[in-house]
């Protein structure tokens, strides 16, 4: 069996952060950014998910 495939992080560069502590970049909370490296794999698996549902205006 195989180790599941890293996680990447979703950030593009463009790193600036709303009223809401959201990157106008990769959609991530401010505290999602911090924790990342600490963060596991399902983890970061569910911020991405979030960030691409923010990212869609939801």
């Amino acid at each position: 069996m195989s180790a599941p495939e890293a996680v990447q992080s979703p950030c593009i560069g463009l790193c600036r952060l709303d009223d809401r502590n959201l990157c106008q970049g990769c959609f991530r909370h401010r505290d999602e950014i911090a924790s990342w490296r600490a963060m596991s794999e399902e983890e970061r698996s569910r911020v991405v998910a979030l960030a691409r549902l923010r990212a869609r205006g939801f």
